[in-house]
């Protein structure tokens, strides 16, 4: 099984949380991904390039990727959403002259076919739960604090 990127990240509690509300918007590009920041009253003031490499958000323009130790929420904000994850990679992917993955079945159901909930990836990702669970109410933000 594929690792989470989260899990190849290192980021403050402070960072996930901003990570998770901030209210980006993304556009995909060559090199990975353009990071906007609409909780801002001027966003493209506050919009960043995040580089993509083997699917981990390793760079980002901001000045705190560059100035701060750990990863800067504008890369975490991108690990979390891994279906954004998986589009850029696809993307990179056929850049290179390779085939997309299609119809791949999803890492792990949080649903059974009984409704019962089952695994998650919320276990490997230190101290924040997944969006999938966030999104349905089975955990919330506040648990991680």
């Amino acid at each position: 099984m594929e690792r989470h990127p989260l899990t190849q990240l290192e980021f403050t509690r402070r960072t996930a949380k901003r990570a998770q509300y901030e209210a980006f918007e993304y556009t995909l590009v060559p090199e990975g991904v353009l990071v906007r920041n609409a909780s801002h009253e001027n966003p493209a003031d506050h919009e960043y390039r995040v580089t993509i490499e083997n699917g981990v958000p390793t760079h980002c323009e901001c000045p705190a990727d560059e100035y701060y130790e750990g990863a800067c929420k504008h890369r975490v904000s991108v690990a979390i959403r891994r279906p954004l994850i998986q589009a850029i990679t696809d993307q990179q992917l056929i850049a290179d002259g390779g085939i997309p993955a299609e119809n791949q079945e999803p890492e792990q159901a949080h649903e059974s076919e009984n409704d019962e909930p089952t695994e998650c990836v919320c276990a490997e990702l230190s101290s924040l739960p997944c969006w999938e669970c966030v999104r349905t109410g089975r955990k919330s933000l506040e648990e991680t604090e």
